[in-house]
């Protein structure tokens, strides 16, 4: 068995762009890829035929083999795009390896050491409590959900006093606590916006009287030692990792007791093949991994097989494929709908968990080519903020 072709689809997942990548064997098998979209996303097909002319004509089931030569071949590591790329492909080589076989691709991980694969769902906003009431209610009644994320931001961070956008999140939190069964989990995604550690540590440990899930990047991610910092004096439980490239930048970040959670995307740090090693260094530092996976129903696919076969798993981030389209932040609930059709039969919740599909190789689900090219690609770029001094801050 020999790759001997690969097809690029720039679609989309309701309002956001997906590029999604397909290799081809010569004896008739196809595997699939997603691909990050940080950004400039029509850079990524160049750089998918760049890579592939490094895998054409070899055998796909040599998974660790292909993807350390796509890696190795860069004189300087691969950044966000090449990273981008390369995790397409090596998605696309473990479903070909696992169809070959005629496995899941959990089987060639080791094998489950779950049955199913729990999930929060992502609603990123700070509606007002009954409307988030409501919401969380809606989604528990319909999928069984018991965790969520949200924002913590209730004001402008940039135009009110510091102290008081601290104030209302927690008092947010706190009716919010109130209003809602006491079962459910509720995550908290700061988005990486606050500069300085102290004022990171003032709202983690204003939240954290109420019991988050999770205080989510609340720094950038450049500087790993402040992480440390931060984590010391914190009072809650501390996820970041999704800016994070490969398994040396988790490892300081691990050294420097950065995170009790880490949060690699399957769709960033190069595949499943970095993103077992990065996990498995975080299972030594007695730290778990809840992947970041704000993607489309395909990378939810990549990663409940990577969770199913991971030790040191807790839970993975989603988003329905039908219902709400993309906002962050705000304090409304987003009405919009939308599908994402690339994906046939995508995994759904059950019980706020997804079931495995032991009886389907590969990932375990049909692409709709004709989807992906009906829906065609949608224009996206991230909407940087001012402060009212008229400087940029961070998006």
């Amino acid at each position: 068995m020999k790759i001997d072709r690969m097809r690029v689809f720039m679609t989309r997942d309701k309002d956001r762009p997906r590029v999604i990548v397909a290799l081809d064997t010569d004896d008739g098998l196809t595997g699939w890829g997603e691909c990050y979209n940080h950004g400039p996303d029509k850079a990524l097909p160049p750089l998918l035929d760049y890579l592939y002319g490094f895998i054409a004509g070899q055998d796909p089931t040599r998974v660790d083999f292909l993807v350390n030569l796509m890696i190795q071949q860069s004189r300087f590591p691969p950044g966000a795009l090449g990273l981008a790329a390369i995790s397409g492909l090596d998605h696309c080589l473990w479903d070909l390896a696992a169809k070959a076989a005629g496995v899941p691709v959990y089987k060639l991980l080791g094998g489950e050491v779950r049955d199913r694969v729990k999930i929060y769902a992502g609603v990123y906003t700070a509606p007002d409590v009954p409307a988030a009431k409501e919401e969380l209610d809606r989604l528990n009644e319909e999928w069984g959900f018991t965790a969520f994320k949200l924002s913590p931001w209730r004001i402008d961070i940039h135009a009110n006093r510091w102290g008081e956008v601290v104030r209302s999140s927690a008092e947010y939190f706190r009716t919010l606590r109130e209003a809602v069964r006491p079962e459910y989990e509720i995550a908290f995604d700061a988005h990486a916006k606050i500069y300085e550690p102290a004022a990171a540590r003032q709202l983690g440990n204003a939240l954290a009287p109420y019991d988050p899930l999770f205080f989510e990047e609340p720094l950038r991610p450049e500087n790993i030692d402040m992480w440390g910092d931060l984590k010391q004096g914190l009072n809650c439980t501390l996820a970041t990792g999704e800016s994070l490239y490969n398994r040396n930048e988790f490892l300081r970040l691990l050294q420097v007791k950065g995170a009790d959670l880490i949060q690699p995307d399957i769709c960033v740090v190069g595949g499943i093949s970095e993103m077992k090693r990065i996990a498995t260094l975080a299972e030594a530092f007695f730290v778990g991994v809840a992947p970041h996976n704000p993607m489309g129903p395909l990378a939810t696919a990549v990663n409940v097989h990577f969770s199913a076969a991971q030790q040191n798993f807790k839970i993975l981030e989603y988003r329905l494929p039908k219902g709400q389209a993309y906002v962050y932040g705000g304090t409304e609930v987003e009405k919009r709908e939308g599908e994402t059709r690339y994906v046939v039969d995508p995994y759904l919740p059950k019980d706020g968990y997804l079931e495995l599909r032991p009886d389907r190789p590969g990932w375990g689900v049909e692409l709709d080519e004709k989807a992906m090219q009906e829906e065609g690609y949608i224009h996206w770029q991230r909407r940087v903020p001012k402060r009212p001094d008229g400087s940029y801050a961070f998006a």
